[in-house]
């Protein structure tokens, strides 16, 4: 990932993201038997999966990829 993508995909997380007192209204949950407990941010081609951690409202990212690659 080159550098132009990573500091879009770190912007729209401080400036999206990190301004929700809830972060889930924002992006998608995901479905699934692996991926089921995660959330999903879509940036472009880019796709942010998450862990949203309630009690401290704390946002971990897991993965950064392409959306043809990143869910494998």
């Amino acid at each position: 990932m080159d550098r132009p993508v990573q500091q879009c995909l770190v912007g729209f997380l401080k400036t999206r993201v990190a301004t929700l007192d809830n972060p889930r209204d924002l992006g998608e949950a995901l479905s699934g038997a692996k991926l089921g407990n995660y959330w999903k941010y879509r940036v472009g081609d880019w796709r942010i999966i998450c862990d949203i951690q309630d009690r401290r409202i704390v946002v971990r990212v897991l993965r950064i990829g392409n959306r043809r690659e990143v869910y494998r």
